[in-house]
């Protein structure tokens, strides 16, 4: 295996994350889209990377293996940023991201249950589920339109990629605060709209929404005095409103916990509180290193970085559509960084920049006053 196809399978790897998404709404009008990247590793291609206007990619093929189609030649009509690779050369290929109008989201694992047509349907553009994120960032402006483009323009093809067809769903939300859900399963394409705000990895939304109705008890309000035979109980502790919240990190588990967070917690009264406190609920759905073990690490190649026996939140991203604001923040350096795609947007080129995942201390020492 030469260089460069280790640094695509890497990142193919990447492709396989499990993961946590929420769309959020400040009190000033402010929407915000954040995701957990949850992997036992990360390529060292994958950085945080701007896509400009007028960028040439393919909907379908990678230079890389030398099977590009003509035919998916694609112009980009909007700028974007996200974390992703340009190791395919061809098409960068983005994990999630938001663009100028305000468009955000991305893709999450979706094993067992993601299927995809052989053929394109005709009069459509076939397209490779991985370059759905950047495609839709291209191209569309808003979560209408990304639901209009999949029923009518393009259609996700099993085109294998170094011989995969990844696993993957995918969450869009936008500055009118709708989120949808697309799923491809093998009765066909599904989107789903104004859905609950929340999504993890499998089984599909119809079901994580089902399955919230085996949760009615949950509220942020503490139960007060109990009756047991001729004891009266007083409470002696708080949070009781949310006992039977899941805890574990399994993907059901996950959605319940989130979707009652997104409905009750704070959200904030302006971007910057409302970022700080969207990364807090993300935490909640974190996983601890150590705590998630896998029978198998996967296929591990020398451009994998961060390798461990374990599933882990690699990274958090939280986008806001109004400021084009994309932060992030990693397993080890949990200081907040933003990328702000407006000061981007008249770049002709893509950029990428470093996760920064070595841990930072503030001393402050000699401040005391």
């Amino acid at each position: 295996m030469d260089s460069n196809e280790s640094r695509a399978r890497a990142l193919l790897g990447d492709l396989s994350a499990g993961c946590s998404a929420v769309a959020w709404e400040t009190a000033d009008g402010g929407h915000l889209w954040g995701r957990n990247f949850d992997f036992n590793r990360i390529a060292a291609d994958s950085k945080v990377t701007f896509v400009p206007r007028g960028q040439v990619f393919y909907a379908c093929g990678t230079e890389l293996e030398g099977n590009l189609e003509p035919s998916t030649r694609c112009t980009a009509a909007y700028a974007a940023v996200g974390i992703g690779s340009l190791v395919l050369r061809s098409t960068p290929a983005l994990y999630e991201g938001l663009n100028e109008k305000g468009l955000m989201g991305g893709q999450l694992y979706y094993r067992t249950f993601a299927h995809f047509a052989p053929e394109a349907r005709p009069g459509t553009l076939p397209l490779q589920p991985p370059f759905l994120v950047t495609w839709c960032l291209a191209t569309c402006a808003s979560v209408e339109e990304v639901a209009r483009a999949l029923e009518e323009r393009v259609s996700l093809v099993a085109i294998p990629m170094l011989g995969t067809v990844p696993p993957i769903h995918w969450m869009f939300s936008d500055r009118t605060g709708e989120s949808i859900v697309v799923e491809s399963d093998r009765d066909g394409l599904h989107i789903y709209r104004n859905t609950v705000g929340v999504m993890t990895n499998s089984p599909g939304y119809p079901w994580h929404r089902t399955n919230l109705l085996n949760y009615p008890q949950l509220r942020p309000l503490d139960y007060g005095e109990l009756a047991w035979g001729g004891e009266r109980l007083e409470p002696c502790f708080s949070g009781s409103g949310a006992a039977g919240l899941p805890g574990d990190w399994s993907s059901p588990s996950r959605f319940v916990r989130l979707a009652f967070l997104r409905e009750h917690a704070v959200k904030g009264g302006d971007e910057a509180e409302g970022v700080s406190l969207l990364f807090r609920l993300l935490h909640s759905a974190a996983f601890p290193l150590g705590a998630v073990e896998l029978t198998g690490p996967g296929e591990i190649t020398p451009h994998d970085r961060g390798v461990v026996p374990y599933d882990y939140t690699v990274y958090s991203s939280v986008l806001c559509a109004e400021s084009m604001r994309f932060y992030w923040l990693t397993y080890r350096n949990s200081r907040v960084r933003y990328v702000e795609l407006s000061r981007l947007l008249k770049g002709d080129r893509p950029l990428q920049f470093a996760l920064g995942e070595e841990p930072e201390f503030c001393d402050v020492t000699g401040e005391g006053v």
